[in-house]
């Protein structure tokens, strides 16, 4: 699991693990991280030719201790102090190290740039000597510090100028701006270096391929189709019977025992997919994908069955309050905007606290779609980091219900049924994308491919 903690966690961790090193040790260590970091990223340290922004925070003391690692291996290191005062140490070790100190100018010849701007203390956005000075460099990739200067660590929300880094170099644990956006997508690649803090559990997590393992549904040796699991799909209208057939495709994942598909694209379904059968009964419903008009009555009569439900794109529209069974709601911005009555600009930029909000208010886990989508319920949030640009494509959102239904169908909670339907989700348009574009149908071909690989991660270690 990659864990995100919020800034106060991180200082009561440090603060506790300095009782046990000596003076400096940790500083010391980050910037040994970074440093290794940076000249694994510029392919070498000797002749390249680095600029330090520093700020006066302890960030900057990693930068300065990080520039002085990298002039001893013969890198050519200035540093542009922002600060009045910065951090005394770690200026001596520079200079001792052969690293000077300079005035911001125009330095596009500089190989990389290091952001120690602002401490994970700062607040959001840049004053505008900062800013200048990035100007400054303008085309030469930034290393940030821990996380880019300027977003708002705690929130993943951008309130202003901020450093749009290639490489993000964080130490101890990730924070929540490494994993939400839009903050996350300002940190570029985001490289971790484990200082051996004990931290508690993290408000925001991210499911990693074990983890997907140890919670995927898989048959034990007396199984048949029905204890398996049933999921139920009610999707596609006469206007949209593709939505029916990719919700349908990506709720026959193999996960669950058998699809029964109710809606007025049966015969386009059951065309491409003979073994999905009629109306009975099932453990999951999914409503809502292309039900257009019937929507409504679709989603009534999935609620009547007191199963768990998938409610996604038309059937949003008529969750106006808690429903009565347990319930994951999938809406992409625009959606939300109009469940909730929020601006979609505003959740675009504030999702993480939209997702909340959203789960609170009705009960539900709600996974609100994007790059980075937030899976949000009873206090807690998961970030699926899988997927590629690509998968922003027509229908893909039916198949991720779809999928999503199966795993409900099967016993998962209806967290871990989003999270890890997410997760397959973006895992397996990665697997069939290759770098190229795709379709909704290619993700869901992709699936059980995705799943074998999954399922064999970390056998080796488990003994299996």
């Amino acid at each position: 699991m990659r864990h995100a903690h919020t800034v106060e966690q991180v200082r009561a961790a440090e603060e506790a693990q300095l009782t046990t090193l000596p003076e400096g040790a940790l500083m010391q260590q980050a910037a040994t991280g970074l440093a290794y970091a940076v000249t694994d990223l510029l392919g070498g340290a000797y002749g390249r030719r680095v600029v330090l922004l520093v700020g006066a925070g302890n960030n900057g003391g990693d930068a300065l201790y990080a520039g002085a690692a990298l002039a001893r291996r013969g890198a050519r290191v200035e540093a542009w102090l922002l600060a009045d005062q910065v951090h005394e140490g770690g200026l001596a070790s520079l200079t001792a190290a052969g690293g000077r100190v300079g005035e911001p100018r125009d330095d596009s010849r500089a190989d990389v740039a290091v952001d120690g701007i602002v401490g994970i203390g700062g607040k959001p956005g840049l004053r505008p000597d900062a800013v200048a000075a990035l100007a400054r460099l303008d085309g030469v990739p930034v290393v940030a510090v821990d996380t880019p200067s300027g977003v708002d660590i705690d929130t993943g929300e951008l309130a202003g100028p901020h450093v749009r880094a290639a490489l993000t170099v964080t130490f101890g644990t990730h924070k929540i701006a490494h994993l939400v956006d839009p903050a996350a997508s300002a940190c570029g690649v985001t490289h971790l270096v484990d200082l051996g803090l004990t931290l508690p559990e993290a408000p925001v997590e991210a499911l990693q391929p074990i983890d997907v393992r140890r919670l995927l549904p898989r048959p034990d040796p007396h199984a048949h189709k029905y204890t398996r699991g049933v999921v139920g799909v009610r999707a596609g209208s006469a206007a949209y019977p593709g939505a029916a057939e990719l919700c349908v495709a990506g709720a026959s994942s193999g996960l669950a025992g058998m699809v029964r598909y109710v809606g007025a694209a049966a015969d386009t379904v059951r065309a491409v997919r003979p073994e999905v059968v009629g109306e009975g009964r099932v453990q999951a419903w999914v409503v809502g994908s292309g039900t257009d008009s019937d929507a409504a009555e679709h989603l009534a009569a999935a609620l009547s069955d007191g199963v768990p439900v998938v409610v996604d794109a038309d059937a949003l529209q008529h969750v106006t309050t808690p429903l009565p069974v347990p319930t994951v709601l999938t809406p992409h911005a625009g959606e939300l905007a109009a469940m909730t009555g929020a601006d979609r600009a505003d959740i675009e930029a504030r999702p993480l606290a939209h997702a909340r909000a959203t789960a609170e208010r009705f009960g539900a886990v709600v996974l609100l779609k994007g790059r980075h989508t937030l899976i949000a319920g009873h206090g807690r949030v998961r970030v699926t980091t899988t997927g590629v640009p690509w998968l922003a494509t027509a229908g893909a959102g039916d198949v991720l219900s779809g999928l999503i239904g199966s795993l409900l169908a099967t016993g998962l909670t209806p967290y871990d049924a989003a999270s890890v339907g997410s997760w397959l989700h973006g895992a397996a348009a990665t697997l069939a994308s290759r770098g190229g574009p795709i379709t909704a149908g290619d993700v869901a071909r992709a699936l059980p491919e995705t799943v074998r690989q999954v399922l064999a991660t970390g056998m080796e270690e488990s003994g299996e």
